[in-house]
């Protein structure tokens, strides 16, 4: 994983992470040394992550979708993100490629980890994201879609499952792609006013 301690990143973290995103060296060894500013032990706990999503949502509750978010940047499932996992996270959500998000998306909608999503797991994770969705805007969506339930199930019925059944991930992947109209639902656009927020803390 590298010396995390230390100012320094070490040359086998830089290299993989140069050779796995879009990140130059200089704005790796820039972002780790504000990654250190803010995180001096090197790791971001799931509190402080849940921290920087309730600030960027203050009349919502984001709660239950960053955790969600952390456990699927959380690859080795410490309970913390070192600094590869956290500019592996940036890369996906910002720059990644559309394969590369929809695995990233996969793990997300894949709460147990067992290489499946169940139209239990759907409705967890789209019930988090409508948490974070103003009452205003729940109101102007769509009758087949303007609860938790109605877009679960209409994600659902994309895959022509029945209800006991599982998606494996290249389903998933291929029905996304094969479908725009999913990808509209299983996500949650974050508004300017995050991105803005992101680049902010990567100065």
């Amino acid at each position: 994983m590298g010396n995390t301690k230390s100012s320094m990143l070490s040359k086998e973290l830089l290299d993989e992470l140069k050779s796995n995103t879009k990140y130059s060296e200089t704005e790796l060894c820039s972002w780790y040394q504000s990654f250190l500013r803010e995180c001096p032990g090197g790791k971001i706990s799931k509190e402080q992550f849940e921290g920087i999503y309730a600030s960027f949502f203050p009349d919502a509750d984001p709660t239950a979708y960053a955790r969600h978010v952390f456990r699927s940047f959380d690859t080795n499932s410490d309970g913390t993100l070192d600094f590869k996992e956290y500019i592996v996270a940036l890369h996906l959500t910002s720059g990644g490629r559309t394969r590369q998000k929809l695995e990233w998306a996969f793990a997300l909608y894949d709460v147990d980890g067992n290489g499946t999503i169940s139209k239990n797991e759907i409705l967890e994770i789209v019930r988090s994201i409508f948490n974070m969705i103003p009452a205003d805007d729940q109101e102007r969506l769509s009758q087949d879609e303007n609860t938790p339930e109605k877009r679960a199930e209409k994600v659902w019925s994309f895959f022509g499952k029945k209800n006991n059944d599982k998606i494996s991930e290249g389903e998933f992947i291929r029905g996304v792609m094969d479908n725009k109209d999913i990808l509209r639902l299983i996500q949650y656009d974050e508004p300017q006013k995050i991105k803005d927020k992101l680049k902010e803390k990567k100065q």
